[in-house]
C-alpha cells in the first residue's frame, strides 16, 4: 500500500501552508508593526515598527533563507536541531541591533519593551537548544508571544489569535517537525517570558 508523506496530503499542505504564513520572521514583523502602530500616532508609529522589524524580522529572516539556499543548515526553518546554534547568535545579534538603534534614537518605551522580550525569549530558547538538547518550537513560541502581547496592547478580545496558536502547533507536529511537548513547551515559553518582560518595561 503506498504511503503518503505528511507535507503531500491535503492536510499536509495545509500544515505547510500554516508553517510558512506563520514563520517566525512574519509574525514578528506583524507584531512589532502592531505595537509601533500603537505606540506613537499616525504614520511615525508605523515608522518606529519598520525600523524595529529591519533588525528584528527581514535581515534575520533574508539571512536565514540565504543560509538556507547555500547549504549552511537545511532549510529557512533550521529544522536540524544541531544547526540552530548559529542562526539563534546571529538573530541575537540583529535584534541587540534593534535595541541600541531604538535606545539611540528615543524609540517608543512599548516598542523598545517588546524587542527586549525578544530578546529574553530568544536567550531562554538558545539556552533549552545547547544545554537540553531538545528542539523546542520557535515557531509556537513566536505565535505565543504574540498573542500575548496583542492582548496586552489592544485590550482582551484579542484573545481570538489564541487558537491560531495551537494551528500552528498543530502544523509543526502535522509535518514531523515537532513533536506535541515541544510545540506547547514553546507556545508556554513565548506567552510567559515575552508577556512578562513586556508588560515588566512598558
Amino acid at each position: 500500500m503506498k504511503t503518503t508523506t505528511p507535507a503531500r496530503s491535503a492536510s499536509g499542505r495545509a500544515a505547510r501552508i500554516i508553517t510558512e504564513v506563520c514563520a517566525p520572521g512574519i509574525l514578528v514583523v506583524v507584531i512589532l508593526l502592531a505595537v509601533g502602530w500603537h505606540a506613537a500616532p499616525g504614520l511615525a508609529g508605523l515608522g518606529w515598527g519598520i525600523l524595529a522589524a529591519l533588525f528584528c524580522g527581514i535581515i534575520p529572516y533574508a539571512i536565514l533563507i540565504a543560509g538556507a539556499r547555500v547549504g549552511w543548515w537545511t532549510d529557512h526553518h533550521v529544522g536540524e536541531r544541531k544547526q540552530r546554534l548559529v542562526p539563534l547568535l546571529i538573530i541575537i545579534v540583529c535584534v541587540i541591533g534593534g535595541i541600541t538603534t531604538l535606545a539611540v534614537l528615543d524609540g517608543p518605551q512599548p516598542l523598545v519593551a517588546l524587542v527586549v522580550a525578544m530578546l529574553a525569549t530568544l536567550f531562554i530558547t538558545l539556552g533549552v537548544t545547547v544545554t537540553a538538547r531538545w528542539k523546542i518550537s520557535v515557531h509556537t513560541a513566536v505565535a505565543g508571544g504574540v498573542a500575548v502581547i496583542l492582548m496586552l496592547t489592544y485590550g482582551p478580545y484579542m484573545a481570538v489569535t489564541v487558537p491560531a496558536v495551537a494551528l500552528v502547533a498543530w502544523s509543526r507536529v502535522r509535518l514531523r517537525d515537532h513533536t506535541a511537548a515541544q510545540t506547547l513547551a514553546g507556545a508556554v515559553l513565548g506567552a510567559t517570558v515575552a508577556g512578562f518582560v513586556f508588560q515588566m518595561l512598558n
